[in-house]
């Protein structure tokens, strides 16, 4: 039985099972009473009557002992997030590989005739070109978007003039601990699909945004510059993973050799840096990568190089005298992870030096809680969510603080065997985190 088709069962199964057993409860108690068998069962691949039995008739009875069969490790007062469940086929992502070509390819007005026009009209010849007035207006006047929109963004392109927001900080979550990051907003979209990918979250952007004015980009930066500031693009797309396609690395890389006292970060999953290593930069660009063992790259990182190539990828940079970078974020916790972050963390320094590293952070997995139901959509068979992840102090679902605190602490021991000078920082985590 496909994998999909098995959870939307295990679904129907959960319902069924509340509307026999619990009549009496109201619409959102079932909901919630739903939501917690699903999981359960999904979890431990477990039927409902296995789970619970049907004669106590008490809602917060049955809530307790659903909540102490699905959180064990957790506190008996945690905040878990236990929205309407919802399955539909058509929602689900596409996980068949497939070269990238767009199908269609929008260009703005003030874009006309732009060098990245020109270029994708040379490299998708039997892409449909169109022309529209700008983005804002088109979104405008289209349906409401939907996920199955998001899932088939790689067949649309928007060539756009941006015009604002070329750059900001890092949107450091509430009470954690600021990094000092500056982003460079090039673009919006991501050919990947990671199952845990926020960006999930803006199904209202059908397509990969592709902004053609670097130019503008370059004559705002000096009022915005800070000296020895940190900034780069990865925020809201990888950096590398089109840059065959848009050339923007060879842009960028010229541009900072002007500004030798500002780090500049390519963050990427892929492994095309053949732009790179044909470039003249000047010391102060950094090349990174998101890392994670390659069971969870197989798992969740779909369309992205393996492990194996994206430290293949490294160490040519490191080669062509680039400081490298590496993002052991989100860390997803699983049986058996301590081995598996260990290895890769072996395998890291089996290429690559310490003294080649400008910076390594480290994040467990979090997201807000209305990604949760996005992710259940779009990849029902999901391991990711299956832990114990509850609201926490900035009300984002996250694992909980002991929990984190082991992770960071035996990650964090593994990475200085090889390196006391090791540059390491937490990503969007809190200060009471004792390391």
């Amino acid at each position: 039985m496909p994998v999909y088709q098995k959870e939307l069962n295990r679904l129907k199964q959960a319902g069924l099972f509340v509307r026999r057993n619990f009549p009496h409860f109201g619409v959102n108690k079932k909901q919630e009473a739903v939501r917690l068998l699903y999981e359960i069962s999904k979890r431990e691949e477990a039927g409902p009557d296995r789970i619970i039995q049907a004669g106590n008739q008490d809602y917060e009875l049955v809530k307790k002992e659903l909540l102490a069969r699905r959180y064990p490790a957790s506190p008996v007062n945690c905040r878990p997030y236990l929205p309407k469940i919802e399955l539909n086929r058509r929602d689900f992502a596409c996980l068949k590989p497939k070269p990238f070509y767009p199908r269609k390819i929008f260009i703005e007005q003030k874009a006309r005739q732009s060098n990245l026009e020109r270029r994708f009209r040379e490299l998708f010849p039997q892409a449909k070109f169109s022309e529209i007035d700008s983005l804002k207006s088109w979104l405008c006047r289209q349906r409401d978007f939907k996920i199955n929109d998001y899932n088939q963004r790689r067949d649309t392109v928007f060539i756009t003039h941006q015009e604002q927001d070329f750059f900001k900080a890092c949107p450091c979550t509430n009470k954690a601990i600021g990094c000092g990051y500056h982003i460079f907003n090039l673009g919006f979209g991501c050919v990947f699909d990671c199952t845990y990918c926020f960006l999930q979250g803006y199904t209202n952007s059908p397509g990969i945004i592709l902004p053609e004015n670097l130019e503008d980009f370059f004559r705002a930066f000096p009022k915005y510059k800070r000296k020895g500031m940190r900034l780069g693009t990865g925020e809201f797309s990888d950096s590398l993973a089109l840059d065959n396609f848009t050339g923007y690395s060879s842009q960028l890389i010229d541009f900072f050799r002007q500004h030798k006292d500002v780090l500049f970060e390519f963050k990427t999953k892929s492994n095309q840096v053949g732009n790179l290593l044909k470039a003249r930069h000047a010391g102060n660009i950094v090349v990174s990568w998101s890392l994670n063992p390659q069971k969870i790259i197989r798992e969740n990182e779909y369309f992205t190089a393996t492990l194996a190539q994206r430290l293949t990828a490294a160490r040519k940079c490191a080669d062509s005298g680039y400081r490298l970078g590496f993002h052991f974020d989100p860390v997803i916790y699983f049986a058996g992870w301590e081995k598996e972050y260990a290895a890769l963390i072996e395998a890291l320094f089996s290429k690559i030096k310490p003294s080649e590293i400008a910076w390594i952070s480290v994040g467990t997995f979090r997201f807000s809680p209305s990604l949760k139901p996005v992710i259940e959509k779009r990849f029902p068979a999901n391991k990711v969510l299956d832990e114990e992840l509850l609201l926490g102090y900035d009300n984002k679902l996250r694992y909980d603080f002991k929990l984190r605190e082991n992770i960071y602490r035996r990650i964090l021991n593994n990475l200085r065997k090889h390196s006391q000078k090791l540059n390491i920082y937490l990503c969007m985590e809190e200060a009471p985190i004792k390391l």
